[in-house]
């Protein structure tokens, strides 16, 4: 590989990796955890899951959404035990920057801290530990 070439990569690597790979992770766990309800391409089943795409609640506060993964809502699971605080955020992450949302990151932080407040389940971190 050329000097400028490995340089050029370093670059772009430290410049864009880091929000590429959490978009990544979080439509991976999207797709592993919400796709075959809310479908892959975010506007869920008329009468059955609701859409995300242009969803004010994904959109809106992001203690409101996670709270919603944290304990679940409606028929909808609680993934607390299921998907680590970073899962949580990259999804979310995923979720409110796709199909057309424009909501911002949502930091691995945040969830950690709103997981604490709502003294919600701590995600299992055996091979066999997501249930979903």
């Amino acid at each position: 590989m050329k000097p400028h070439s490995f340089f050029m990569g370093v670059l772009l690597s430290a410049a864009f990796g880091n929000a590429g790979a959490q978009a990544m992770d979080g439509k991976a766990v999207f797709t592993k955890n919400c796709a075959a309800c809310h479908q892959a391409n975010g506007k869920g089943i008329p009468g059955a899951f609701p859409s995300l795409a242009g969803n004010p609640l994904v959109q809106g506060p992001a203690v409101d959404v996670a709270t919603v993964l944290l304990k679940g809502r409606g028929g909808m699971p609680d993934f607390s035990a299921s998907l680590s605080d970073t899962d949580i955020a990259q999804v979310l992450t995923y979720a409110r920057s796709s199909w057309g949302n424009k909501a911002g990151a949502v930091p691995d932080t945040e969830v950690a801290s709103l997981r604490s407040a709502l003294q919600a389940a701590q995600a299992g971190t055996g091979r066999l530990s997501n249930k979903h």
